[in-house]
């Protein structure tokens, strides 16, 4: 008999992913635009700018923190309700103009929403992707959130020099609607098993961490740490190595290899498990940056963006479906919370730490340790989850 594959594709995964992408579009937009915005319009020092674009995933932390814990209490898709309304509220905020203070306060705000609706979205595109195809589904989610990457700074930085700075806030507020009125056309299935009381009863970090999604999360905290030396540092690097056109393109080459990859990687991980992807993924990555600390000109610019796409953005959506598989149902918020809290962490406090070694080893130097870093790293990764897994197929294949 012909056994057609459980559908992935379905109306409410379509949603779940467009939404996903406004509001990370929205996030990558107002990154690189607000802190120009605080400077020429509020007259900020550089350090105020920088804390107005660094106070968000502050506040994108502090959402998913405490949100994880109490998603299934609220409800899933009550939850995402919530988000979005306060994500799309603080977006109309910054029509508003009270001074730095203020815009920091609405940061913050603006950030706990994005941490409260991003992690409904994971959790509910978890429940409601088929189990025999959670790899690929994850994988062309999370696609949403990697496009959202590199068109929203492209955006944002092609507004700022081309609108004003009110039209570039009702762009967003724009996207906010959309995505709160899209999210009433979403249905999530009532969720098989129940919360046992214990779990949320007093101050527990079982109550906010998902103790069984911590080690693949923990390796993402550090691959997230390497690769926001990229995020943040690419434009100067650029300059430095006088590639500043070039460098325009970098992450669209980036989401270009995560867009031909996907097709293959998802479904493979769900074939043959996440060591076939994970282990290629960490030498790819660290060639990647590499080559990023050699470059002289523009085609090996581009190439290490297409390495370390290839790399880090199939291990970003390949880590997530670990600690999802990780976990049992009634824990999935929790574990998409955890693996989301690792991951901010390393791209949020990464940029101040490498900060303060670049002055004392430069950027190419910088790019060689990392590279370095993240091949060992696939040690620690074999350690914390790839030899139990191989053990698990392996008593599998034997039965």
């Amino acid at each position: 008999m012909n056994q057609s594959k459980p559908k992935l594709w379905t109306k409410d995964f379509v949603i779940v992913s467009s939404i996903n992408f406004f509001i990370t579009l929205i996030f990558y937009l107002l990154m690189v635009t607000l802190a120009i915005y605080a400077v020429n319009e509020l007259n900020a020092s550089t350090s105020q700018a920088g804390l107005i674009s660094g106070i968000f995933i502050i506040g994108t932390l502090i959402g998913r923190l405490f949100i994880g814990r109490f998603i299934d209490s609220i409800g899933r898709k009550k939850t995402l309700y919530i988000g979005l309304i306060f994500f799309t509220l603080t977006t109309l905020l910054y029509f508003v103009d009270f001074g730095i203070t203020f815009l920091l306060a609405n940061r913050l705000i603006h950030g706990i929403a994005m941490g409260m609706a991003s992690t409904a979205t994971g959790t509910i595109v978890a429940q409601i992707i088929p189990a025999t195809r959670k790899g690929e589904g994850i994988g062309y989610y999370s696609m949403s959130a990697t496009l959202a990457t590199a068109i929203g700074p492209f955006i944002g930085l092609y507004m700022t020099q081309h609108a004003s700075f009110q039209t570039i806030f009702r762009f967003c507020l724009a996207l906010g609607i959309i995505s709160l009125i899209t999210a009433f056309f979403l249905y999530v299935p009532a969720l098989k098993g129940t919360i046992k009381v214990s779990e949320s009863k007093g101050f527990k970090l079982s109550n906010f961490i998902e103790p069984k999604a911590l080690p693949i999360s923990f390796i993402t905290l550090l691959l997230a740490f390497c690769y926001s030396s990229v995020l943040s540092f690419i434009s100067f690097y650029a300059m430095e190595i006088n590639l500043v056109n070039t460098a325009s393109f970098f992450f669209v080459v980036y989401a270009v290899a995560v867009l031909l990859s996907r097709p293959f990687s998802g479904p493979l991980m769900d074939r043959r498990g996440s060591n076939y992807i994970m282990y290629p993924a960490f030498i790819i990555f660290g060639a990647g940056l590499l080559l990023l600390s050699q470059t002289s000109n523009s085609f090996t610019l581009l190439a290490a963006g297409f390495l370390i796409g290839l790399g880090f953005g199939n291990m970003q959506s390949s880590s997530q479906a670990i600690a999802v598989k990780m976990t049992p149902p009634h824990r999935m918020g929790m574990a998409t919370s955890t693996f989301f809290i690792m991951l901010d962490a390393g791209l949020g406090f990464g940029p101040y730490i490498l900060g303060l070694i670049i002055p004392l080893t430069g950027y190419s130097t910088l790019y060689v340790i990392l590279g370095v870093v993240v091949i060992a790293t696939s040690l620690l990764y074999y350690f914390l989850h790839g030899k139990n897994e191989s053990a698990a197929r392996a008593k599998i294949a034997s039965i």
